[in-house]
């Protein structure tokens, strides 16, 4: 029914080129368009056009959202060339999305006639041409004159609406009338000369242009009227001696579509979310003991990290406060308070593109061994953006672990809407605590933790955060309890 679907095209969806209009659409009801419209994230990348100008009728390959965040993508390899049939499930292309790098499964049979967009292409924006498709038999040849604008140009990507930046120019105040170099009066006569240790006369924007690129303003020689600075005296500007060959002092880095992402969604979640923070030390000294035995356990088979029995920590601790195990929804004009049955945990890991929460699903169900395991599978292919969309989307409950850095003692974290809470680990330390005995009060070494919980008001009041927090550090400090 798929295929057939795209093949029929709906009225919204299907094009016509040029000397097309003799060909009639076919009829179809609205809530057949649905059940279309439903279908696979592909079908949405294909469009129909018939004989336009030479070109025999073909079907234009467009970039597809592969993740629900994505606006825009990358062009990675090419696994197909012109020429080549298609089946579906072929993977045609791989494109970096605002996530990961991802394969683009292709779900329509023909031949690829012609590749629009090159390997290396950025930015690419969603509904974008990207190749052309013609059915088995056609004549491949006559598409090698086959442009982007014959497939009707690129999309422009959607952009978050936001205040326009001002220039320098229009920020700064109009420039004043100008006027000679500052003068002051010799002392030995009655002549004029410039001073040599005044500011030059400088209109305002080229001013504002010298504090931007770090001029000095009493090295600048004007060649305006009169003496005055002007922008272009600013924009020639050369350094002498040592200032010249340190050469720039900054390097502008480009930012990826994931970078993009993160960026946005952090501003939206600190904007949107009304973060409150509760903190507190955990006692791992029994924790870290149990790792130690499990690990020793069975010849190596085991290589648990304190992070495993933490992730596992916050499932429990969820379910017994699932008031926490929640997400703020807003859908079909209604907005609740969804409450989750089961304990889903995004990881953050780092990436060179980015962070990134691969989840581990259903950890309330699962052993040590499974949620280590599963967490550094996931761990690796995120480091090299191969995750799936389904693997980094749907978590219930994120936690930050940020204990390997020995500097990081303690840390706040931004909530990862649309969950109500995340925890923020930090590092190991051994502490010096008071112990009664017997004998009296002797000191021992405790290792502790401190952890920081960050919780969305909206969804979870003050006192819930507390009381999840405290059940949270029941089980760490009492860890047999996570093998029950």
């Amino acid at each position: 029914m798929v295929a057939a679907a795209v093949r029929m095209r709906t009225p919204s969806a299907m094009f016509m080129s040029r000397g097309a209009a003799s060909l009639r659409r076919p009829q179809v009801s609205y809530k057949f368009q649905e059940v279309i419209q439903s279908q696979l994230p592909a079908l949405a990348s294909l469009s129909r056009f018939y004989a336009s100008k030479s070109f025999p009728p073909h079907t234009i390959i467009s970039m597809p959202a592969l993740s629900p965040t994505m606006t825009a993508g990358n062009i990675g390899v090419w696994q197909k060339k012109a020429g080549d049939s298609l089946q579906p499930g072929d993977v045609l292309v791989e494109i970096e999305t605002d996530k990961a790098q991802m394969d683009f499964e292709f779900q329509e049979e023909g031949v690829l006639a012609k590749v629009l967009k090159d390997s290396g292409e950025k930015d690419v924006a969603v509904g974008s041409p990207i190749a052309v498709l013609v059915e088995e038999g056609a004549d491949v040849s006559s598409f090698e004159s086959f442009t982007l604008a014959d497939a009707g140009g690129d999309k422009a990507a959607p952009q978050p609406e936001k205040e326009e930046p001002k220039s320098a120019e229009s920020e700064a105040p109009a420039p004043a009338p100008e006027q000679p170099a500052s003068y002051e009066p010799e002392t030995s006569g009655d002549k004029l000369q410039p001073s040599l240790d005044r500011e030059p006369s400088i209109s305002p924007a080229a001013k504002a242009l010298a504090l931007e690129k770090g001029v000095p303003i009493k090295a600048l020689k004007g060649t305006g009227r009169g003496g005055v600075v002007t922008k272009e005296d600013v924009e020639k500007y050369q350094p002498t001696g040592s200032a010249a060959s340190a050469g720039p002092t900054y390097e502008d880095i480009q930012i990826s579509s994931m970078r993009k992402t993160i960026a946005n969604r952090l501003k939206q979640s600190m904007a949107d979310n009304p973060h409150y923070f509760v903190s507190t030390t955990l006692s791992v000294t029994k924790l870290l003991k149990l790792r130690q035995a499990l690990n020793a356990s069975a010849d190596g088979k085991y290589k648990l990290s304190v992070n495993d029995f933490l992730v596992k920590a916050c499932a429990v601790a969820l379910l017994k406060v699932p008031q926490v195990n929640s997400s703020w929804r807003e859908e079909n004009g209604q907005t609740v308070i969804r409450q989750h049955s089961t304990a889903d945990i995004s990881v953050a890991v780092a990436t060179p593109s980015g962070l990134i929460t691969p989840v581990v699903k259903n950890v309330q169900g699962l052993g040590l061994s499974s949620i280590s395991n599963q967490i550094k599978d996931l761990g690796k292919r995120a480091r090299e953006n191969k995750l799936k969309p389904e693997e980094y989307q749907g978590g219930t409950f994120t936690i930050s672990n940020m204990g390997m850095n020995p500097a990081v003692e303690r840390f706040t974290a931004v909530i990862n809407p649309p969950q109500a809470g995340i925890l923020a680990v930090g590092t190991t330390r051994k502490v010096a605590v008071p112990v009664e005995t017997e004998e009296g009060t002797v000191t021992e070494w405790d290792d502790q933790i401190i952890v920081t919980g960050s919780f969305d008001h909206k969804v979870v009041d003050g006192a819930v955060g507390g009381e999840w927090i405290k059940e949270l550090k029941k089980v760490v400090e009492n860890p047999l309890e996570l093998l029950l």
